[in-house]
């Protein structure tokens, strides 16, 4: 099917969208979650011709982040049925009142649509992606970066036989065969056949979609995610969160790109850092961190000079810029200036420096003494998530299924005239 008859199926489904109950889509993700599982082999298949085309092309890390094995795809089988869980967002009766003139007002919870995610090379956007919309009876087209098209198909396979299974249509769930700019530019210009868009990857793609999308677009964030290590840190704490946010999933939006640590500890705490994330690593042969340094951090440990470019990039890689700052309200500057909105932390045993970090810093998610890995919808208790919203207009941090819905106002009367 081409580009355009696949959103015009998808549109074709709205209604019968919005009259499925809570069992039925239960049902139906219970269904998909067992098809996923059995289809184990066959997506593992497709996700190795994806990894071999893809080595020389893009990093190992990146190739890290496109790899599937049997835990990831039952950890994806998990994140359905996860939402089985949670209530049902569609039909909410957000607020209810009377008029004077005796009309009932309900504001109600109700579906996009139609909603539409362009990503990148992360296979288990496209099973997150479609258990969320269909848990909140929107239909979804996903156009899969070509790196992962192959195991994003047979994703997209397993979860329409859970579909058929369940006795709901396949075109609830569609994944768009042509992975051109040209399908891209053609979602973005959909009006009357997309309700929302949805990017996830890096800068150039979410820049893309904000920039040419006549539809509705939620811009989803790339995440130069900072740690401000504050003068009165516990140390060990600090080494522990650091460590865990720039070394676990270095290719996640969540990963921490820049270290800011006060100038009365960096002495002491610089070094130590180096002994943890390099040193130790090299020497269990594990991948060290590259440390670019700014000019004071430079004069206290050994690393690569940093240029001011390296604190606007997002590196996804086993990389941290290192910034030295004289206090608080410096590194709260530093970050405003440099910060993509995304998650930001403090390290600190102060409660006042705690405060007006988290009072001052405009971030959809901003910690305190712990790591910013958890910005994500499973951690978050939403089960598993659309993407990370940077935006502060309808969502903002990880989207669940309530963020998949949007409002109306329903009218009770009894002949009222006007």
């Amino acid at each position: 099917m081409t580009t355009h008859e696949i959103l015009l199926s998808a549109a074709s489904v709205r209604p019968k969208l919005a009259l499925l109950t809570e069992a039925e889509k239960n049902n139906a993700l219970a269904k998909m979650a067992d098809a996923l599982i059995a289809h184990t082999d066959e997506i593992l298949s497709e996700n190795a011709v994806d990894i071999e085309n893809a080595r020389g092309k893009i990093s190992d890390v990146m190739i890290d982040r496109l790899a599937l094995d049997e835990k990831r795809i039952a950890g994806m089988a998990d994140g359905i049925r996860a939402l089985i869980d949670l209530p049902d967002p569609v039909g909410k009766i957000l607020d209810e009142y009377k008029t004077p003139g005796g009309l009932t007002i309900r504001k109600t919870s109700v579906p996009f649509g139609v909603i539409a995610i362009i990503y990148e090379s992360r296979p288990n956007v496209t099973s997150d992606a479609a258990a969320l919309a269909l848990k909140s009876s929107n239909a979804c087209v996903l156009r899969s970066g070509k790196e992962a098209f192959r195991s994003a198909n047979a994703i997209v396979n397993a979860l329409r036989e859970g579909l058929a299974a369940a006795g709901l249509p396949e075109n609830m769930i569609n994944l768009i065969q042509d992975t051109t700019r040209a399908s891209a530019n053609e979602i973005m210009t959909a009006t009357g056949l997309v309700d929302m868009l949805i990017p996830r990857g890096g800068a150039g793609l979410i820049n893309a979609c904000v920039e040419n999308a006549k539809v509705p677009c939620i811009q989803t964030g790339t995440g130069i995610c900072h740690i401000y290590v504050d003068e009165s840190a516990n140390i060990d704490m600090a080494l522990n969160i650091i460590e865990n946010a720039k070394t676990s999933r270095p290719s996640v939006c969540n990963a921490e790109e820049v270290l800011v640590v006060n100038s009365k500890i960096a002495s002491e705490f610089l070094p130590k850092l180096k002994e943890r994330i390099v040193d130790a690593r090299i020497a269990a042969g594990k991948t060290p961190v590259e440390l670019r340094l700014c000019e004071k951090a430079a004069k206290i440990i050994d690393g690569k000079p940093a240029t001011d470019a390296d604190f606007d990039t997002e590196f996804l890689d086993y990389i941290l810029a290192v910034k030295i700052v004289d206090n608080v309200n410096e590194a709260i500057a530093h970050i405003g200036a440099h910060s993509t909105k995304h998650s930001d932390a403090i390290i600190t045993e102060s409660a006042e420096n705690a405060d007006v970090f988290m009072k001052s810093i405009d971030s959809a998610a901003v910690y305190v003494n712990a790591s910013t890995r958890f910005t994500d919808g499973g951690e978050f208790g939403l089960g598993c998530e659309m993407g990370i919203s940077t935006q502060k207009l309808h969502a903002r941090g990880p989207m669940g299924l309530m963020e998949l819905t949007t409002y109306k106002y329903i009218i009770l009367g009894n002949g009222q005239t006007r």
